[in-house]
C-alpha cells in the first residue's frame, strides 16, 4: 500500500514538473530542419531573450539600491581591487540603453531621445524607461534586416560590419552586462527573476 502511494505521488510530481516546465519555456516550436528562416525574426528572438532577462534584473533592484556599486568593504581583506571606476547599478542600466542606440544606429532610424542624456539618469523609473525605449528602437532596427541585406557591410561597430554580426554582438554585450546586474542583485540579497523561475 505504501509503495503504491509512493509511486502515485512520484507520478503526480513528475507530471506537475513536466507541465510546469512546458508552461515556463514559452518558446515557439522550432521550424522543420532545413527551413530557411527570416533573419530579422531569428535575430529579434535573440534580442528578445536577452531583453527579458535584462529588464527583469533592472526592475528587480529596489529604487533605493540603484546607486549601489561594489566596494572594497564587501570583499575579504586579501581581495584587493580598484573600485573607483566601477559602474553603479543605474550606470549599468543606462550604459545598456545607450549601447542599444549605438549598436543599432546602422539602421538609420533616428533615436526618439537625446542618447547622450541617458548617461545622466539617476533614478530607477527613468533608467528603466530609457532601457525599455532603447529595446523598442533595437527591435525596429532589427525589423529592417532582410535576407538580401543581412550580410552587406555597414559602418563597422567594434570591428563588426554587417547587420547580423552587429546584432549578435549587441546581444552578447547585453548578456555581459546582464551578468554584472545579476552580481549586483545578489550582493544585495536579491534573487534575479530568471533564477527564481
Amino acid at each position: 500500500m505504501r509503495i503504491r502511494a509512493l509511486v502515485l505521488a512520484v507520478a503526480v510530481i513528475v507530471s506537475g514538473v513536466t507541465q510546469m516546465r512546458a508552461q515556463m519555456s514559452e518558446q515557439p516550436p522550432a521550424p522543420p530542419i532545413g527551413t530557411k528562416e527570416d533573419p530579422s525574426k531569428a535575430m529579434d528572438s535573440l534580442l528578445s531573450m536577452m531583453e527579458g532577462e535584462v529588464m527583469g534584473a533592472a526592475k528587480a533592484m529596489p529604487a533605493d539600491k540603484y546607486s549601489f556599486a561594489p566596494a572594497q568593504g564587501i570583499f575579504a581583506e586579501s581581495q584587493k581591487t580598484q573600485f573607483d571606476t566601477v559602474r553603479t547599478f543605474v550606470g549599468q542600466v543606462t550604459h545598456l540603453a545607450q549601447a542599444n542606440y549605438f549598436f543599432f544606429g546602422w539602421s538609420g532610424i533616428k533615436p526618439d531621445r537625446d542618447v547622450k542624456a541617458i548617461g545622466s539618469i539617476k533614478t530607477k523609473d527613468e533608467a528603466v524607461a530609457a532601457l525599455e525605449a532603447s529595446f523598442v528602437y533595437a527591435h525596429k532596427a532589427i525589423a529592417t534586416i532582410t535576407t538580401e541585406n543581412a550580410f552587406i557591410a555597414v559602418k563597422p561597430v567594434d570591428g563588426f560590419s554587417t547587420r547580423i554580426t552587429i546584432t549578435g554582438f549587441a546581444a552578447a554585450h547585453g548578456y555581459d552586462h546582464y551578468g554584472q546586474l545579476v552580481e549586483y542583485l545578489r550582493m544585495n540579497g536579491i534573487v534575479p527573476p530568471a533564477s527564481a523561475k
